[in-house]
């Protein structure tokens, strides 16, 4: 008798995502001015957006210095020690510059993306968001620094009474406020499928999380969320700039 002959095919494995996206950024019907920044990357690695802080003048100059900073950040590096290194000099060329004549004090909030390897690393400081939906599932991936993040912590303020707070945006952390600023990050490996957003907080005071998780489902295409999202909060009436970019994980 012959024994019985299994073939076992050979395991081929699933090629590396690839990266592509868009950004969009709004001033809203209230803001005089756009003092958002966005920065976008055709070649997939880097975006971000930064939330200048127009409370203290010139948050547009602000977001800029920010945003120029980041655009330098070397791709073949560590990704997290990068991203810091950039937002330090940021937050150091924003305090040199309130002291030319004419300025005064200005910061910006931020969250940026830098993918390598199919591995996305998170920087932030403020209220700036990054999220990402898998599987239909959204996960948010920062933490506000801000007062009523800290209450809703403490247990002195539900999560759903933050917007309606007066001190909802009063941040804890920001590009430009202090000699030393301190960067969180968080590392998410990406896999096909995937779809980041980073956001100002002017998107998420207009929409819930329930909102923006059925424009990433729907959403076809980077541009279409970005458009999608920012439409969306000017039908909610926009106080604020509103900005939003977003990258898909294609292939495998």
């Amino acid at each position: 008798m012959t024994a019985p002959i299994t073939r076992v095919p050979p395991i081929r494995p699933l090629s590396p995502p690839s990266f592509h996206g868009a950004g969009l950024t709004h001033a809203g019907f209230v803001r005089e001015r756009n003092e958002d920044s966005i920065l976008t990357d055709p070649s997939g690695a880097l975006w971000a957006v930064a939330d200048g802080m127009g409370g203290y003048g010139h948050g547009d100059v602000a977001s800029d210095i920010v945003i120029d900073r980041l655009s330098q950040v070397a791709e073949d590096g560590s990704a997290g020690q990068s991203l810091r290194a950039r937002l330090g000099e940021a937050n150091r060329a924003i305090l040199t510059k309130v002291r030319e004549p004419g300025m005064n004090q200005m910061g910006s909030t931020v969250v940026a993306a830098l993918i390598q390897n199919s591995v996305a690393t998170i920087a932030w400081a403020g209220d700036c968001r990054a999220y990402l939906m898998r599987g239909g599932a959204l996960r948010l991936l920062t933490r506000d620094h801000t007062v009523v993040q800290e209450m809703v912590e403490q247990g002195l303020l539900r999560d759903g009474d933050r917007e309606r707070h007066p001190e909802s945006h009063v941040v804890t952390r920001a590009i430009g406020f202090e000699p030393d600023v301190q960067i969180d990050t968080v590392v998410v490996p990406l896999v096909p499928g995937d779809r980041l957003m980073l956001c100002s907080d002017g998107l998420t005071a207009c929409l819930s999380e329930q909102d923006i998780a059925g424009h990433m489902r729907l959403a076809a295409s980077p541009q279409d969320l970005c458009t999608a999202l920012v439409v969306a909060s000017l039908d909610g009436g926009a106080p604020d700039n509103v900005s939003v970019v977003s990258v898909y994980a294609a292939g495998g």
